[in-house]
């Protein structure tokens, strides 16, 4: 039988929530029913487990130089024609990208040539809340009109897939919900790192830990993650503070926590390569997004047994049961993040309930082998479609 033979396309796989969306389809999709190809710009700052699965593709990788993030004209251009070309020439059945810029070149290539079937899968909550009003309007006229090239959108939450059809980009039919997948037990395995990383920070056993795990932007929000800290040191003068990630705010954040006093509670770890375990390290986990597609973070440490504090926004309210497996609070509002953190720093019993329950509640739902299933149940039904016509 003829193995099916599609093309994952991303511009990069760098930190972040796409590349393990990526990583766990290209791995877990059947060998004996699919011929998997990856295709993406360059990788700056691979992870390790990025690297491990680069290995593992070996022979199957196919890098585009030009396919960048940023906007370039001329190397748009050239990654358009390189895509197109590979396309051509590899003959797939199915390409799916991901990510912004290699969903708009990697469409448009793909249906200039021939490949049946077209997926895209957005990775970011962008038709509104994350660009200014003007620039999200042309996301929302571009989205338009590359919809017209794709067969089906993969929506990461009911949210997301609910916008694509009140702002009219996509049909009902033309979107398909598929939460993200997540390996829970390799998560999971990293609980016994707990007192080797609070060792590695030199952070005493008995202290609260509270965290965070972002990229350092405006849109993340750190800026209130420590204009809570200080409101909830004044209560609990012990607490640590663990920012786990690296931005272009990050010298103004470390003037900010010398300002208020707060250089004896902060650690400012920037980028690490083992996420999974600092989270192991924490008492709490913090995310002050302004907007958020979805947040893997939190679906890492709901497996971990960390309860987490996450703002009210985008696509979260589906990863969160709000009071069970943690606490939603307003965005841009510094004083509900303190107080829910003072709230679960005050009551252990209720901390380690909702420990309990997150990872009950991401067990089954945020699976990677459930996800690889429902996109191989997709892929097979677009395909087949496209064969019967």
């Amino acid at each position: 039988m003829k193995k099916i033979k599609v093309a994952e396309v991303v511009t990069r796989l760098d930190w972040g929530g796409s590349p393990d969306i990526v990583r766990i389809t290209c791995k877990y999709l059947d060998a004996q029913t699919f011929d998997v190809r990856l295709v993406t710009g360059p990788t700056k700052y691979p992870s390790q487990r990025t690297n491990r699965f680069l290995a593992e593709m070996a022979g199957r990788v196919i890098e585009v130089p030009a396919l960048t993030r940023n906007i370039s004209p001329f190397k748009d251009l050239v990654a358009l024609v390189s895509l197109y070309n590979i396309f051509r020439k590899e003959r797939f059945d199915i390409v799916h990208t991901h990510t912004a810029k290699a969903g708009a070149l990697g469409r448009l290539a793909a249906r200039f040539a021939g490949v049946k079937v077209v997926i895209h899968t957005p990775h970011g909550h962008n038709l509104y809340g994350y660009f200014g009003p003007m620039f999200s309007t042309i996301i929302l006229l571009i989205e338009k009109f590359l919809t017209k090239f794709t067969d089906r959108i993969i929506a990461l939450t009911a949210l997301e897939k609910r916008d694509y059809e009140v702002f009219r980009v996509a049909g009902p039919d033309k979107v398909s919900l598929v939460y993200q997948g997540l390996e829970i037990e390799s998560a999971a395995s990293a609980a016994s790192d707990r007192d080797a990383v609070r060792r590695e920070l030199g952070i005493p056993g008995d202290c609260k830990v509270v965290g965070t795990a972002s990229r350092l932007e405006p849109i993340k929000g750190p800026g209130y993650f420590v204009e809570a800290a200080r409101l909830v040191s004044e209560k609990f003068p012990d607490t640590k503070f663990v920012m786990v990630g690296e931005g272009s705010l990050r010298r103004k954040l470390e003037e900010k926590i010398k300002i208020l006093g707060l250089n004896d509670n902060f650690i400012l770890t920037g980028w690490r390569d083992d996420v999974r375990r600092m989270l192991a390290a924490y008492d709490i986990m913090v995310l002050p997004s302004l907007n958020e597609a979805v947040g893997i973070v939190l679906i890492e440490a709901q497996a971990e047994g960390v309860p987490v504090i996450a703002t009210n926004v985008g696509g979260i309210p589906e990863i969160i049961k709000d009071g069970e497996t943690g606490v939603l609070v307003r965005p841009a509002n510094p004083e509900d993040l303190a107080r829910a953190i003072n709230n679960l720093l005050a009551d252990d019993r209720k901390r380690l309930a909702m420990a309990a329950s997150g990872k009950e509640w991401v067990k089954g739902r945020f699976e990677a082998r459930v996800m690889a299933d429902e996109i191989t149940s997709l892929y097979k039904e677009l395909l087949e479609k496209k064969t019967v016509r």
